[in-house]
């Protein structure tokens, strides 16, 4: 049933996105769009309003771009109880570090063995 709910709750946040594209003028690009999910997924978090839908839906919750931005959030929320307001600057970054680091060494092993054009 978790597989089935992921599916439900990242498909969801997938449709919010393509319809944005789809329903707005041209100006609005998909990184806009991106960027957009980063901050929403920070702001509901901080609100407590994404917890409960990372508890539904799991990881169709915390793998789009929303999810990155939840995860910014709670880094943050958790260094600031621990090391005061200075924990609000780092929390973030040690909270998705190994995500980043995985992203950024896997990009250049790829860019390395493909050739890519451009």
């Amino acid at each position: 049933m978790s597989v089935v709910m992921a599916f439900i709750v990242g498909g969801a946040i997938c449709v919010v996105g393509q319809l944005i594209m789809d329903l707005t003028p041209y100006k609005v690009t998909p990184g806009h769009v991106l960027v957009g999910f980063v901050v929403g997924g920070a702001i509901l978090s901080a609100l407590g309003l994404y917890q409960p839908l990372v508890n539904i839906g799991g990881a169709g919750a915390t793998i789009p771009l929303s999810g990155f931005g939840h995860l910014l959030a709670q880094g943050a929320l958790g260094a600031v109880q621990t090391k005061g307001l200075m924990g609000a600057f780092a929390g973030g970054l040690q909270a998705g570090a190994v995500g980043l680091t995985a992203a950024i060494l896997f990009g250049y092993i790829m860019a390395v063995l493909f050739n890519p054009r451009g």
